[in-house]
């Protein structure tokens, strides 16, 4: 079984994590074809705050949920500003985000719950999104850490934060690390690398000034601080600037994009 892979269902193409199938939850990454945009012809692009026309990224969000088969009506989403911030949702935020940029959660980079069919949804384009699953239990998460929410250690405060609320296990929980810009393509300079010193192995040098980032380590380094066993950590190893034919990238479409889907639900 391949760790990670790519799917058509309805026209539509998704990557996911083959051996989730067996934990009771939906969970996808949309790819970038399909859809409806007034940017690009054809392109499957989920995010409300892209510059985009609303109406057909609301149209793009309902054949995902058609084909993933989640109800939009009560999926939640939230405004994600590259903070640590996570917020536990319930019945009561049902919908909120899902049609709308208007009433998503505020300023928010990640969501848990232990509520069935209560489907999560981030968008990126480039960040890292990260699913978090208790394995015995039915609480989930799902978080994006681009290179400022993984400094600040948003991955380690999600495990923090499901075991807090839930009581989850960090050897419980099955944590997948999504397409999103790898080492190979993501540069950065002095200011980012000297706010990562804990994390200095996570950074290559490059030219004068500048060094590789590999924020998959980053969060895969704290996963494991924060519990969480290896062979229980998923990576798709996908880099969204190197396949741009599949996902967007806004490094590499120089912030000209739109945005792939990070979705997560228990059935």
């Amino acid at each position: 079984m391949a760790p990670f892979a790519i799917r058509e269902k309805d026209g539509l193409r998704f990557s996911y994590f083959p051996a989730w199938e067996k934990l009771g939850v939906g969970h996808a990454f949309t790819c970038r074809t399909g859809g409806e945009s007034d940017n690009l012809e054809g392109i499957l692009n989920m995010g409300l705050h892209s510059g985009d026309n609303p109406e057909k990224v609301v149209r793009n969000r309902q054949k995902v949920a058609k084909a993933l088969g989640f109800d939009l009506n009560r999926t939640v989403t939230c405004n994600q500003v590259h903070s640590t911030h996570i917020v536990r949702v319930t019945e009561a935020d049902a919908g909120k985000g899902a049609f709308t940029y208007e009433d998503t959660l505020p300023q928010t980079d990640g969501l848990i719950t232990d509520c069935r069919n209560l489907p999560l949804l981030l968008v990126f384009a480039d960040c890292v999104p990260i699913l978090l699953v208790d394995t015995c239990s039915n609480a989930i998460g799902l978080v994006h850490a681009g290179w400022r929410g993984s400094v600040a250690g948003i991955a380690k405060k999600a495990v923090e934060q499901l075991a807090e609320a839930f009581g989850c296990q960090p050897h419980n929980l099955a944590v997948g690390i999504g397409p999103s810009i790898g080492p190979c393509c993501y540069e950065v300079d002095e200011a980012v690398r000297s706010q990562a010193e804990a994390y200095a192995s996570c950074f290559t040098p490059g030219r004068e000034g500048h060094y590789q980032l590999d924020l998959w380590k980053m969060n895969t380094l704290q996963l494991l601080e924060a519990g969480v066993p290896q062979e229980m950590i998923f990576r798709s190893d996908y880099c969204t600037c190197c396949h741009q034919g599949d996902f967007f990238s806004y490094r590499g479409e120089h912030g000209k994009t739109g945005r792939l889907a990070g979705i997560l639900f228990r059935k």
